[in-house]
């Protein structure tokens, strides 16, 4: 999306249907709701809005008392309560912010783990086992890891801007226990994929599709873990699109070449320059040469009878020159869209680099909201807090990723009036920019410096982490400043 129509899409969001000005976002992540009770309704708003207060804080500080803190916990554990009730509300509003006209939308899905610390492993579930070190026998010391797994499904515009949740899963391993056993490995292959773990890649493509009601419109990307021959047979039936990066290295019609053998027998069809990053944070320019070609593939051994041949288009994009201190980047990605030019199989790289949106909202649950420091004790109350925590989540990476990409819209369709007033007086204005119009992006600035942003002149526009540290120092100078209120009217 164009950046000025990000801006009069923010702009009409604050008038109208869009309804993300000032603290109307959180009425606008919760008003359809599913509880069937308004007592749990009201109870879930409170909640939501202690933690937003709080965000990263324990449930006893953000509740601040007792009274609060025990209503929070009879919430997240009571029956009528589940994720899908919780997300169901923000759910429509992800429909809702998807804009009209023709222009894809990327849905990027991925799984996480999230890793406890209870007294009790039964009541959370074992995400994995295996053993650290060797007792001086020889014998290994064994280790169990506790958790709850989440395969998101992230809506995201073209221009990289995440509109919210089309579609969440939350499990237990224990529900598909002996499904990865060693000894079970050929039985494992020959299951149904309804058996599977992997089935969740199915049930949240189903399920998005659903909800955002354009399946010409959608395009589902995942990394390898998403290279499912029934997953590309049930975004056909749901007459949707994919593009994901590819693992298996499938036999091609009409030969005995593999897909990858072919598609390194295609001549250079062009080069693509990308910025990366490295795990030290440095970024460098890498050029990609491209190659692509379509090709008829079958389904896998064992399972022809059940699914039929696919026409697909194998796109490989790596990286010129090896690098030093990082992989070299060599992409296989598979898709039913049509890709005829060099501009349309770069159109489609550029679209991947995106999927690393979700990593980044991942991030944010896990290090904003220190999703992984929960203290409930059984997994139906976590996954229910956890349900709760990705719609704060969002909240925090819209706010970094609108910055960038609609600047110039007005700070109301974030900030209270209150709010604009504690940053105008915290952060002061240099005299340059006094009389110049009110934006979003020197507000989001403002917000970034009160987490430790230095918003200097060649620094990149303010990321997650001091925006998250920034909100929660906002709401401690806000609350400051009611307080003194009081005070000095009484």
């Amino acid at each position: 999306m164009k950046q000025e129509q990000l801006r009069q899409r923010s702009i009409a969001e604050e008038n109208g249907s869009g309804g993300n000005r000032g603290e109307n976002w959180m009425s606008r992540e919760t008003m359809t709701g599913r509880f069937g009770d308004e007592r749990l309704e009201r109870r879930f708003r409170a909640v939501l809005k202690k933690l937003a207060k709080g965000i990263g804080k324990s449930i006893p500080w953000a509740c601040q008392d007792w009274a609060n803190t025990k209503a929070a916990y009879r919430f997240f554990s009571n029956a009528r309560v589940s994720e899908h009730k919780i997300l169901s509300g923000h759910r429509q509003a992800t429909r809702e912010r998807v804009p009209s006209g023709s222009e894809p939308i990327l849905v990027v899905h991925d799984t996480t783990e999230f890793i406890f610390h209870p007294e009790d492993a039964t009541a959370i579930g074992v995400v994995s086992k295996g053993a650290s070190r060797k007792e001086a026998q020889g014998r290994p010391v064994l280790f169990t890891t506790c958790g709850i797994c989440l395969h998101s499904s992230l809506v995201v515009t073209t221009a990289g801007v995440p509109l919210g949740l089309a579609a969440a899963k939350f499990w237990r391993r224990e529900e598909f226990k002996g499904c990865h056993a060693p000894q079970n490995k050929a039985k494992s292959y020959r299951r149904p994929i309804e058996e599977k773990e992997s089935r969740r890649w199915l049930d949240n493509l189903q399920e998005s599709t659903r909800l955002l009601g354009q399946p010409q419109r959608c395009v589902h990307m995942g990394d390898r873990e998403g290279d499912i021959y029934e997953l590309f047979c049930a975004a056909q039936q749901a007459d949707t699109h994919f593009l994901i990066r590819t693992r298996a290295d499938r036999l091609v019609e009409g030969g005995p070449d593999t897909m990858e053998q072919a598609i390194e027998q295609t001549p250079r069809r062009g080069t693509y320059r990308i910025s990366v990053r490295d795990k030290k944070g440095r970024v460098s320019l890498v050029v990609l040469e491209i190659r692509y070609q379509q090709f008829r593939i079958f389904p896998p051994r064992g399972r022809k009878r059940r699914f039929p041949a696919l026409v697909i288009t194998v796109i490989e994009a790596r990286e010129r020159d090896t690098p030093r201190g990082r992989e070299r980047i060599d992409w296989k990605l598979v898709t039913d869209l049509p890709v005829r030019s060099r501009a349309e199989v770069i159109e489609k790289v550029q679209w991947y680099t995106l999927r690393w949106r979700i990593e980044t909202f991942h991030k944010v649950l896990k290090s904003g909201c220190h999703a992984e420091q929960a203290k409930l004790r059984t997994a139906a109350r976590l996954i229910n807090l956890l349900a709760l925590l990705c719609i704060l989540s969002w909240r925090i990476f819209w706010l970094t990723m609108i910055n960038r990409s609609a600047p110039e819209a007005r700070p109301d369709l974030v900030f209270t009036t209150l709010e604009l007033r504690v940053l105008d007086a915290v952060i002061k204005n240099p005299p340059k920019t006094a009389r110049q119009p009110r934006t979003i992006s020197r507000y989001l600035t403002k917000l970034a410096r009160l987490g430790g942003y230095l918003a200097r002149a060649s620094d990149p526009p303010p990321g997650n982490t001091v925006i998250w540290r920034g909100l929660t120092s906002l709401i401690d100078i806000e609350f400051g400043v009611m307080i003194g209120a009081q005070l000095v009217g009484n």
